[in-house]
C-alpha cells in the first residue's frame, strides 16, 4: 500500500530551524515529483515547495524563498524540507504529497495522488 509519512515537526521559537522529512513506502519515490503543503489554523491549505523527480528543479512559495530548502534522496526514498528562520506565520500542519504527472502549476493539489497525514509545526515564543 502506497504511503507517505511526515516527521520532524514540533515547537520552535522564531528564528529557529526545523527539518521535515517525508518517507515513502509501497512505491518508489523517484517516480514522483514531491510537494510540501501546509495548512494553518483557519486557513486553506497552500503549496510551500516542490521538487522534480530527479531533483533538478525546485519551486517555492514566495514567502519561504531563501528560508526553506527542499531536497531529496532517492536512494533512501525520502524528501526533506529544511526550514530556517522560522516565523509565527509558518505555524501549520505540513503535508508532503507525490505526483507522477506534474503538468499543472506545482501547487495545484488535484495532480498529487498520494498524501501524508501531516506533521505539526508551531513557531512561538
Amino acid at each position: 500500500q502506497a504511503q507517505l509519512v511526515e516527521s520532524g515537526g514540533g515547537l520552535m521559537q522564531p528564528g529557529g530551524s526545523l527539518t521535515l522529512s517525508c518517507a515513502a513506502s509501497g512505491f518508489t519515490l523517484d517516480d514522483y515529483a514531491i510537494g510540501w503543503f501546509r495548512q494553518a489554523p483557519g486557513k486553506e491549505r497552500e503549496g510551500v515547495s516542490c521538487i522534480s523527480r530527479n531533483g533538478a528543479s525546485t519551486f517555492y512559495k514566495e514567502a519561504v524563498k531563501g528560508r526553506f530548502t527542499i531536497s531529496r534522496d532517492n536512494t533512501k526514498n525520502t524528501v526533506s524540507l529544511q526550514m530556517n528562520n522560522l516565523q509565527p506565520d509558518d505555524t501549520a500542519v505540513y503535508y508532503c504529497a507525490a505526483s507522477s504527472t506534474l503538468v499543472q502549476a506545482w501547487w495545484w493539489e488535484p495532480q498529487y495522488e498520494h498524501w501524508g497525514q501531516g506533521t505539526g509545526v508551531t513557531v512561538s515564543e
